[in-house]
């Protein structure tokens, strides 16, 4: 955009310095760049001229008789926190360039400055400050998905053709595509939208408990069952059962979900009395349920049943385009959660980052972002503030990789989906390779303190030795080994989060890339102090 052109869009620039003769010189420049100014010299002037009006870009000393602009910074952020400052601090003031960045300053600009580089630091202000309010624009009232690549078009039509109907539909899709994200817009977008949505992840329930979470059970049907429990589809009477990672249900309770598909009645465990199940079911998986089908681990029969519709999740991969306008999602989102200032990332890194494979799909990106509210030391982020994993690192094979091993295996934590996301698909075939999400910054967990691991803890990964433990725990014949471990493993890893962040629950949640509800549930369960 001419600077000509951006005039006639813009509020004025407003200088804040006692200092006439620096007020004079950024006039004369900004006007030489057909740039509209304001020049005030005190806080207290600016404070009140703010109660009717508003700059595009600020730019203030620090030191001035009468109040900080380190003051003035606090008291803007407070009315209009995507408003960029510039603040103008000595060279040799180096806790002043500090404050000001911990209050959220866009930049800080060193006395004696060259003017060109002045205005050159002014217009990506005002580059950035139009592009939050288009941005700002564009995510109110923002629906439960975003994107704009031609795949989030043809999920948006699918949706829309679905919306009338109650069929059953398969999502598929890589992990962390956002398969939940697309049943809940199915959801409420269908005549039941009124009524219950209830998610239940398949591979993330103990085989024992599945089929009492399922069908829910009668009083006395096991030990520890003291009471009646109303199961998952009890639960969803009316509305939209989701079933995630369908895949991995065992054999045997593909049988009784079959059986309620087909006549929709079902029976509590331990019950004798049929009940009728009112509930449409969406499931999703990450597998290629074909091939599992091949294999004997699922059903053929309970495969037709559920795959009426299908609808396939590209990876992020595949949706580049999207990147810049989720990563500045999340960004916002993360800040709004933790309370603290959006920060933005430079074209540069936008530009970077929309090259990156993303192995982990949307939820990697969305755990970047908060990864980087939290620990990137600027509020504009470079390059370089990235994780040292991602740096140097582009599409092809040699690309980024996971720092979650890829497989069949789901992790071990129930994490929660984003509230809020973005995610695009389209009606087509078969699924993509199996992936694992990834959150950066990778957390190694500590080796465990049994003898298994501690005996060769000095020459194995903790992969080796994780699997010598299970080996050992699996011949011995000890009971619920996967229970166990994953307890263990759940452990070390909270334990090696909170010590990092000094106990503080949710910046740990942030940066392992879950949840503050999952992370105070997980640490109540696991018996934290």
């Amino acid at each position: 955009m001419t600077p000509s052109r951006q005039a006639t869009h813009m509020k004025p620039i407003w200088i804040v310095d006692d200092d006439q003769s620096i007020r004079w010189v950024l006039e004369k420049a900004l006007a030489r760049e057909s740039l509209l100014s304001r020049s005030f010299t005190n806080v207290r002037d600016v404070l009140a001229a703010l109660e009717e009006d508003e700059p595009q870009v600020l730019i203030s000393d620090i030191r001035m008789p009468g109040g900080s602009g380190l003051d003035l910074l606090q008291a803007i952020k407070a009315r209009h926190p995507g408003l960029p400052v510039i603040v103008m601090t000595a060279y040799s003031d180096l806790d002043s360039a500090v404050a000001a960045f911990q209050g959220g300053a866009f930049e800080y600009l060193a006395k004696p400055f060259d003017v060109d580089k002045a205005v050159e630091l002014i217009r990506r202000a005002l580059e950035e400050s139009l592009r939050e309010e288009e941005m700002d624009d564009r995510l109110v009232d923002a629906p439960e998905i975003l994107g704009q690549a031609p795949a989030m078009q043809d999920v948006f039509r699918a949706i829309g053709r679905l919306s009338q109907s109650n069929v059953t539909v398969m999502i598929t899709g890589e992990s962390g595509t956002g398969k939940e994200l697309v049943a809940r817009a199915l959801h409420k977008h269908s005549p039941r939208a009124n009524g219950p949505f209830i998610a239940l992840n398949t591979a993330a329930i103990p085989k024992d408990l599945l089929e009492s979470e399922l069908f829910g059970h009668e009083r006395g049907a096991f030990t520890g069952a003291q009471t009646m429990r109303r199961g998952r589809f009890e639960q969803a009477e009316g509305g939209t059962l989701f079933l995630d990672e369908i895949g991995d249900m065992p054999f045997d309770l593909q049988t009784r979900l079959l059986r309620v598909l087909s006549d929709g009645n079902f029976y509590r465990v331990g019950g004798h009395n049929p009940l009728r199940a009112n509930v449409r079911v969406i499931a999703a998986t990450h597998q290629n349920l074909e091939t599992r089908v091949k294999e004997g681990l699922f059903r053929e029969d309970l495969f037709h049943r559920l795959n009426v519709i299908r609808l396939r999740l590209p990876p992020l991969r595949e949706r580049p385009e999207d990147i810049t306008l989720l990563a500045r999602h999340f960004l916002q989102k993360s800040a709004k959660e933790l309370g603290v200032e959006t920060k933005r990332m430079s074209d540069e890194a936008l530009a970077y980052v929309s090259t990156l494979p993303f192995p982990g799909n949307v939820r990697q990106l969305e755990n970047l972002c908060n990864w980087l509210t939290v620990m990137a030391p600027a509020q504009t982020i470079e390059v370089k503030d990235l994780p040292r994993e991602m740096i140097g690192v582009g599409h092809g094979e040699g690309g980024m990789t996971s720092t979650r091993s890829s497989g069949e295996g789901r992790p071990a934590a129930d994490y929660e989906s984003p509230d809020v996301a973005d995610y695009g698909g389209h009606l087509a075939g078969g699924d993509g390779d199996t992936m694992v999400a990834t959150r950066p910054p990778a957390v190694v967990p500590a080796a465990s303190s049994a003898p298994a691991f501690a005996a060769s803890a000095a020459t194995a990964s903790w992969e080796t030795l994780l699997a010598a433990e299970a080996r050992a725990m699996l011949e011995s014949g000890q009971p619920e080994v996967m229970d166990a471990l994953t307890r263990r493993f759940e452990k070390a890893v909270l334990e090696a989060a909170l010590g990092v962040t000094r106990g503080r629950r949710v910046e740990a949640a942030t940066r392992l890339g879950i949840g503050r509800n999952t992370i105070t549930r997980k640490l109540q369960e696991l018996g934290f102090d």
